[in-house]
């Protein structure tokens, strides 16, 4: 992978992000995890290049976060959604996400030979989503409770670099 600068992209990201998808990774390179998000932007705050990402607090994935500065969002591009889709409905507390996908690991960053796209993110900020500060309580009764899991965190992560195959 090559390294670019945020203003190459050439991604319209409201498409990339909703109908291709990505992949959320934190850990190191000996111990870590990944999982599919469709959910997030990208945009400018604080002077920086940002994304923000939702992740529910019961999701494996989730502690990997926690307990790391930094974490990657990959884009392997439409032709991998069986990848995505393993790493979307499996946890990595159950089984190897990499073995059962073919998901092919680089070196420095945890990102993989599969993503078409990387954005290496060091994390600034993070909140849980509060159910009281709704203004539409229909997203409530449409995305949260029993049926789905619990409210998300917000990270909103600086993009330290910007990979390109």
């Amino acid at each position: 992978m090559k390294e670019i600068k945020v203003n190459e992209l050439t991604d319209n990201l409201f498409e990339t992000i909703s109908k291709e998808w990505m992949l959320v990774t934190a850990g190191t390179k000996d111990k870590f995890n990944t999982m599919t998000a469709n959910w997030g932007g990208a945009g400018f705050l604080w002077n920086r290049p940002v994304a923000f990402i939702f992740i529910r607090p019961e999701r494996y994935t989730f502690d990997f976060i926690e307990q790391n500065d930094y974490l990657t969002l990959s884009f392997l591009g439409e032709e991998h959604k069986e990848i995505h889709k393993i790493c979307g409905s499996k946890s990595g507390r159950d089984m190897d996400k990499v073995k059962a996908t073919g998901l092919s690991p680089e070196n420095g960053s945890i990102t993989f030979e599969q993503a078409r796209l990387t954005f290496e993110c060091k994390k600034l900020y993070a909140d849980l989503i509060k159910p009281g500060n709704f203004i539409d309580k229909s997203i409530t009764d449409r995305w949260y409770g029993e049926s789905h899991g619990g409210f998300h965190k917000m990270y909103v992560v600086e993009i330290v670099n910007v990979l390109s195959r």
